[in-house]
């Protein structure tokens, strides 16, 4: 029977690490050919947009469905289907947001597990926001970072970042009044912002100093995080996907300007293979948009832990099976 986890059941119960672990593993699957990644595919609602990715893991022997949709001045909701992939049944429902969360760190904590950083590491972000607290708790579970500094418009937001995000890794979080004083001089950046414009937050021109850069925060044709700087003096990028090319505004106009050449990006599967090999010097950036191997490898985790331990409640009749019709039977 299919069982439903909601977002209060599933909190604490994976650590970050074992979600950089999780995600590690299901990117040697698709390494391996033994994956199927979807592209996303998005709905115009009108008042919104609905958003549905799908991704199936061979090996791991299961296959998952995310559908998330936002509807304008309320916010976003998101689902993961998980299927077992022997039989088509529904295994669970869960709540996606945690997910989806933790998944965004977790796949910038797989880059980074291949970049080595010399000397004391330092990182700057830009963001305040859920997906920003995950980055920084993922990069902190693979480097000793010694000092954040932490950018958001809003001083409040910035302030309770630094705040709370400094006690719960026992690092210096310092706020500071810009995107550039942020950045400036780090080793690792981190740009997770909810800015939704053509004009890109963070320039290339700050991050001489920078080894890891990973770009989270926007997944939209239209709309540019990261400058064109950011890809053409990079040494290698990484994309989380191919679908990434097409789908990120700011990876997009890298293509046009003649910075991303096919010969400068490989996918995250690759390097956390070793098939290809990360440059030992120079910038490395890291863009992701999200993949559904990355949902359904953290709802795996969850369904065994909390679902088919039988602490959930089930529903019986979810996703039923209806039985292919005979051709000597009339079809309704």
């Amino acid at each position: 029977m299919a069982v439903m986890l909601g977002l209060d059941a599933m909190q604490g119960s994976v650590s970050m690490r074992e979600a950089i672990d999780l995600l590690e593993q299901a990117l040697k699957h698709e390494a391996a050919g033994r994956t199927v990644v979807s592209p996303k595919f998005i709905t115009d609602l009108g008042v919104g947009a609905m958003r549905l990715l799908v991704a199936v893991d061979a090996q791991a022997g299961y296959c998952a469905m995310k559908a998330y949709h936002t509807i304008d001045g309320v916010g976003t909701r998101y689902i993961v289907s998980l299927y077992r992939l022997q039989d088509g049944e529904l295994l669970a429902l869960l709540d996606g947001q945690l997910i989806t969360d933790m998944r965004t760190g977790a796949a910038s904590g797989v880059a980074a597990r291949k970049v080595p950083v010399k000397g004391p590491v330092s990182a700057g972000i830009i963001g305040s926001g859920n997906q920003a607290r995950t980055q920084l708790e993922a990069l902190a579970s693979v480097y000793q970072i010694e000092s954040v500094a932490v950018f958001s418009p809003t001083v409040e937001n910035r302030e309770r970042f630094a705040r709370e995000m400094g006690g719960l890794l026992g690092i210096p979080v310092a706020a500071v009044a810009s995107a550039e004083a942020a950045v400036r001089g780090r080793s690792v950046v981190i740009a997770a912002s909810s800015a939704r414009s053509a004009e890109p937050v963070l320039h290339g021109q700050w991050l001489e100093k920078c080894r890891l850069l990973c770009a989270v925060g926007n997944t939209r044709k239209q709309f540019k995080e990261v400058d064109v700087r950011c890809f053409g003096d990079a040494r290698l990028v990484i994309v989380d996907t191919p679908h990434a090319i097409e789908e990120a505004g700011d990876l997009r106009a890298a293509r046009e300007a003649g910075a991303l050449p096919d010969s400068k990006w490989q996918t995250l599967a690759q390097v956390a293979s070793g098939a290809v090999a990360v440059p030992p010097a120079g910038l490395v950036t890291f863009k992701s948009v999200g993949t559904a191997l990355q949902d359904l490898a953290l709802a795996v985790r969850y369904y065994e832990r909390l679902g088919a331990a039988g602490t959930s409640p089930s529903v019986s009749d979810l996703g039923s099976l209806r039985q292919p019709v005979r051709a000597t039977e009339p079809r309704v």
